[in-house]
């Protein structure tokens, strides 16, 4: 089970949005502490909530959206109503271009519901980590948000060393803090490095904690798709038994990217797991 924070950056939402689809019936908690009134949400509940942002998307109410829910609408149906919309969506102007990514991003999570690929997940620690660091607030976990936000940190992040004098000594990384009611999250671009803090610097020096349990899984191709990669994670993280750490959400280490074609990247999906899991 998964808390209400947690659930909602695996599911690219706002905590409060959660609990505005909970007050309409939309979306309820798998569990709600009978003591605390915390709220408790399983990796099934992932497939319901691609299906609310879809066809919100796609222009309907609420209301109408739980109308159609309680229908039973099939894969097929809503794919056909999905492709419809990307039509339309392709018309319009530059400006509608994230809201069409946004859709895109939904359906490739219901086509592959029930054939999420978790085998190649793995249970690993995670060494202790000096990195060089930007950061910039991004208005939501959405992919077409993060990568915007993300990019032109690592350009101003690489002259900034470069400048300072200071080699990385490994793969790039990001990692993200929990998103606040609002669904904003800080993203942090970083350099692996084994220089100490400077007042001359222009970046900052985080120190990531070793971590004893996350489970891993390896990205092929554009950071658009990440969400199947994180929502593989969810299934695997809920089937064998084990909890996600909200404070360390999630990290990525980025393996190899070839500047001049993103399809070839290839990036780690880290999840940092509560140790007291325990499967």
């Amino acid at each position: 089970m998964f808390t209400i924070g947690d659930f909602a950056s695996l599911g690219r939402v706002s905590v409060r949005m959660l609990r505005h689809y909970d007050a309409l019936g939309l979306l309820e908690p798998a569990r709600v502490d009978p003591f605390s009134g915390y709220r408790f949400y399983s990796a099934e509940q992932l497939s319901r909530l691609n299906r609310i942002i879809a066809l919100k998307e796609l222009g309907f109410t609420l209301q109408q959206v739980g109308a159609i829910l309680d229908e039973k609408v099939d894969v097929v149906e809503l794919r056909g109503m999905l492709r419809m919309r990307r039509a339309q969506l392709e018309h319009q102007v530059s400006t509608d271009t994230a809201r069409l990514a946004a859709v895109n991003a939904r359906l490739r999570l219901i086509e592959i519901e029930g054939h999420m690929n978790t085998q190649d997940v793995v249970l690993k620690s995670l060494p202790a980590m000096r990195l060089a660091t930007l950061s910039a607030v991004a208005a939501s976990y959405a992919s077409s948000d993060i990568g915007p936000t993300i990019q032109p940190l690592y350009k101003q992040l690489l002259e900034r060393v470069t400048e300072a004098g200071v080699m990385p000594t490994g793969s790039p990384v990001a990692y993200y803090t929990p998103a606040n009611d609002d669904g904003a999250v800080t993203v942090v671009a970083g350099f692996t490095v084994s220089a100490q803090a400077s007042p001359e610097q222009r970046f900052d020096i985080a120190e990531l904690p070793a971590v004893p349990r996350a489970a891993a899984l390896i990205h092929h191709g554009s950071l658009e798709n990440a969400d199947e990669t994180y929502q593989a994670l969810a299934k695997w993280i809920e089937d064998n038994g084990y909890r996600a750490d909200g404070a360390g959400y999630a990290r990525e280490v980025y393996l190899d990217t070839p500047m001049d074609d993103i399809s070839k990247w290839v990036t780690e999906m880290q999840i940092v797991l509560l140790p007291d899991s325990d499967a």
